[in-house]
């Protein structure tokens, strides 16, 4: 599956686009490619995507999937590599951890950035050091 991601972010980066997010379900029968590139993305862009990964999956590999599914991350999108702590920095941000820290594996505030392998964020007017390896789920966290 691992060989399946990198040539996906290998195609969506060769067309301008950054993965943000790979998933499969149904025991791969869908793919879900969620993709990024600074300004907002539209249908066109989903498209375009959607027919090149499509095209070079059938004639380059024998993956069997009955349905690929391209869109945005949305505002609330999965952060999961280590430069985008830095990145969105000053955003509101949840983050569930693998491992408890002070008792908890839940935490909610505001995204401080990166120091060496950790996130720094800032919880309850307190400022947090989570371990990269650490983390479990992180998502962006906007006010609607």
């Amino acid at each position: 599956m691992d060989d399946l991601e990198t040539l996906i972010e290998k195609l969506v980066t060769q067309l301008g686009y950054e993965l943000v997010d790979f998933e499969t379900v149904n025991g791969g029968q869908i793919l879900r490619i969620y993709i990024d590139k600074g300004d907002l993305i539209d249908i066109e862009d989903c498209t375009k995507v959607s027919n090149h990964v499509n095209n070079v999956l059938s004639v380059e590999t024998d993956y069997d999937y009955e349905r690929l599914e391209v869109s945005s991350p949305g505002l609330d999108r999965v952060i999961k590599k280590l430069n985008d702590f830095d990145r969105f920095k000053g955003q509101k941000i949840k983050i569930k951890t693998r491992f408890a820290i002070e008792n908890r594996k839940n935490f909610k505030g505001t995204l401080s950035g990166t120091k060496g392998e950790s996130i720094m964020i800032e919880v309850d007017n307190e400022s947090l050091l989570i371990d990269f390896e650490n983390i479990d789920k992180a998502r962006l966290d906007p006010d609607y």
